[in-house]
């Protein structure tokens, strides 16, 4: 009996750490960054997969545990669905609770964009998320400012770096948000400081000592999760709160992300 009892609790872990969510916090030094930005508190929150295997009690446990952080900028990585539209304006409406003072700004997934890429952004605009799809806004504190910019999901339409960073200079620091890490290698624009990303969800299922089996990406493990060195810019990969396929994880929890950029 304490086999079996042992066999059926190995059996169930990694569904228990599909939704054992962690907090990963970072000091990332960001190239250029303004004095008056120093210290500056970002939120990363990707891939929250809403859907038949990712509950919305689940997700907004996620939000109320990323406002009590209290971060001063929330930057959300896309795949926010799975496997129907009718999820978009439930976990949207989940979203438009998070709070911080400098803004909440958004990319869309490949999973948004296969579920209802239109549906997507008019549930994100519904609920006061602003969509950064190849485009960008400047936030501005004593005199400086800071690019925060996102571009389109490469697998479903054609993101532009150039286009997202707009006026910016290379005297300027841009952090720009791309849901698929991959960008990275061919987005080598030199105005840009840092990338987020998210979709590789660090494999999801890990192998101790060997890493992880599957992973979305034509570049191995290199994106698989935490900072990695693009050929222009560092990439802070997030694993995501969420999961797609199968609704497990092994050694490999979902996150919520806080940044401290100095």
């Amino acid at each position: 009996m304490a086999a079996t009892g042992a066999a059926l609790a190995g059996a169930a872990y990694p569904l228990l750490e599909a939704k054992w969510c962690r907090l990963t916090r970072r000091t990332i030094r960001v190239p250029r960054l303004p004095a008056s930005f120093r210290g500056l508190s970002v939120a990363f929150l990707s891939d929250l997969h809403h859907g038949p295997y990712v509950g919305l009690g689940y997700i907004q446990h996620a939000i109320d545990w990323t406002n009590a952080l209290r971060p001063d900028l929330v930057l959300l990585g896309g795949d926010y669905v799975s496997k129907s539209p009718r999820y978009i304006g439930p976990v949207c409406e989940a979203m438009a609770r998070l709070r911080a003072p400098l803004g909440r700004f958004a990319t869309l997934g490949n999973h948004d964009n296969w579920e209802s890429g239109a549906a997507c952004r008019s549930e994100l605009d519904r609920a006061g998320l602003e969509l950064l799809d190849n485009r960008g806004v400047w936030l501005r504190r004593g005199g400086d400012r800071l690019r925060i910019a996102g571009v389109a999901d490469m697998w479903t339409e054609v993101p532009d770096v150039a286009l997202a960073l707009g006026d910016a200079h290379e005297g300027d620091a841009s952090i720009v948000v791309s849901h698929n890490p991959d960008y990275a290698e061919h987005g080598r624009d030199p105005r840009v400081s840092l990338m987020l990303s998210g979709h590789t969800h660090g494999g999801q299922v890990v192998v101790p000592g060997v890493g992880a089996m599957v992973l979305p990406s034509k570049f191995g493990r290199k994106y698989a999760g935490g900072l990695a060195k693009g050929p222009a810019y560092p990439v802070f990969v997030g694993r995501g709160v969420g999961t797609s396929g199968p609704p497990v994880r092994f050694y490999c929890r979902p996150e919520i992300v806080l940044l401290t950029l100095v």
